[in-house]
């Protein structure tokens, strides 16, 4: 892989390792970057507002805090974006906190990589944020997303 490819490393905050191997930052958008960290090539953005330009690639998906996605088939449609683009990029997911729906999300990207819905969040908790995915209807939402990354 040449730089603009490298994934993120392993054990840096916030990189959560899916069992494929694949790596995903998660952050909240309220913390600045560490200085120290590359920048993501590409980025998903959950907010209830449209996020400023950022300088690499971004996906916005209409999601306000403490709830769901706006609109399910669009944020499903980005996590598997997210989730493909993971295996050579460096893709950052994020929302304002970084714990509700960035761990939401997380869990379901892990779906996508292989772990069963009903036990995402327990491995997002477990390797991202012991906090991650906020409220009932975000575990919900989870435990009933589908694997599928077609």
């Amino acid at each position: 892989m040449d730089a603009e490819t490298e994934g993120w490393r392993a054990g840096r905050p916030g990189v959560l390792v899916l069992p494929s191997g694949r790596a995903v930052r998660g952050r909240g958008l309220r913390r600045d970057l560490d200085p120290g960290d590359p920048l993501p090539s590409y980025g998903l953005y959950l907010l209830g507002k449209e996020p400023p330009r950022l300088p690499w690639e971004t996906r916005w998906v209409r999601w306000p805090d403490f709830r769901l996605p706006a609109d399910p088939a669009d944020a499903r449609a980005a996590f598997v974006e997210a989730w493909r683009r993971s295996a050579g990029e460096r893709v950052e997911v994020a929302c304002g906190g970084g714990r509700g729906r960035t761990g939401t999300a997380l869990a379901c990207l892990a779906v996508l990589d292989g772990v069963p819905a009903g036990e995402a969040v327990e491995f997002v908790r477990r390797h991202y944020d012991r906090h991650a995915v906020e409220t009932p209807w975000q575990r919900r939402f989870v435990r009933r997303f589908t694997g599928s990354a077609t």
